[in-house]
């Protein structure tokens, strides 16, 4: 199967006042024609900025500083401004974290929805409304009609989140980028949210990033995983064999923290240590002084990311 996109090497840096923060460091990732990949690891690790570069809308001052974001071909890092706004939205869609602050409250759900089929399709004004109810209807909103004119802080969180949905799949996207699309809701909605999702890639043939912390909306929903820390690619594998057989003490710490893998006495287990500053990353591999397979050569070299089997890939001198 072909890749639709392909990062390679990228970089995300941001000025501070005792240097540089290395917010994504040297990132490579790919996403295959019609799969879902997940993107997971602790607040900070530079899941959601990797995504947000994909579409070149890393918040002020951070600049991406190097690498390349390759998409039907092209990298995206080569686009002018002009290229990159046709991309956003037509060819790439984003669902936001928290869909109370990526909505316009001024504007009416419709308006906000219409606003990017009139500007990509060229649709006039009535079609372009019947289009963003329409687009409601897909997401299961019940009565559309009425909904399209509603303005967002009318709307409960499940059914803004729809909305957001709507909106980024009205423009019938190739790729799809989902930044904690249940966060913010309770596990009833989330479920449904989740599920919404998964019938509608399979119902327009999308791909799909979806970026979370949650390990188990990741095998309910996701064919491969990246595992990310500290700004870096840890492991990479299918969902089956990241579950059955991780391989980076990373990952290993991560699947122990889940209530699913409790030990014998029913405790859980814990990463022990905190997440290392970006301005002050630990020499060799990040991981290391939480890890409890360190060896000294992880202490002043960082380890590539190397085939470790058929389809994983993990970064750590244990292989």
């Amino acid at each position: 199967m072909p890749n639709l996109l392909d990062i390679q090497d990228l970089q995300v840096h941001f000025p501070a006042p005792g240097g540089v923060a290395k917010a994504v460091d040297g990132v490579s990732y790919s996403v295959m024609a019609g799969e879902t990949l997940g993107v997971v690891g602790e607040s900070g690790c530079g899941k959601t900025l990797s995504a947000l570069s994909i579409l070149r809308l890393v918040p002020p001052p951070g600049k991406i500083a190097g690498g390349k974001i390759v998409f039907e071909g092209a990298d995206l890092l080569t686009l002018s401004n002009e290229e990159m706004r046709k991309v956003r939205g037509k060819k790439i869609g984003m669902i936001f974290q928290e869909p109370m602050t990526a909505l316009n409250p001024v504007f009416t759900i419709g308006d906000q929805i219409a606003e990017g089929i009139r500007l990509h399709f060229g649709a006039s004004r009535q079609e372009a409304w019947d289009r963003a109810i329409e687009a409601l209807r897909a997401v299961h909103i019940s009565s559309p009609e009425q909904k399209v004119a509603d303005y967002p802080h009318r709307l409960s969180g499940g059914m803004r989140q729809r909305a957001m949905i709507a909106m980024a799949l009205s423009l019938s996207p190739a790729l799809l980028l989902a930044d904690e699309p249940t966060t913010a809701l309770d596990v009833t909605i989330q479920a449904q949210i989740l599920e919404l999702l998964a019938e509608l890639k399979d119902k327009f043939s999308m791909s799909v990033i979806l970026i979370t912390h949650d390990l188990g909306v990741v095998a309910q929903m996701c064919e491969r995983v990246v595992v990310m820390y500290a700004g870096r690619v840890a492991e990479t594998a299918p969902v089956r064999e990241i579950f059955a057989n991780p391989k980076h003490p990373y990952t290993q710490g991560l699947l122990d923290s889940v209530t699913s893998r409790r030990r014998g006495d029913g405790r859980l287990r814990e990463i022990k240590g905190v997440v290392p500053s970006l301005m002050d990353t630990p020499p060799g591999c990040a991981f290391h002084p939480r890890c409890p397979k360190v060896m000294d050569v992880c202490r002043v070299k960082i380890p590539e990311l190397k085939k470790v089997g058929k389809e994983t890939e993990t970064a750590c001198w244990l292989y």
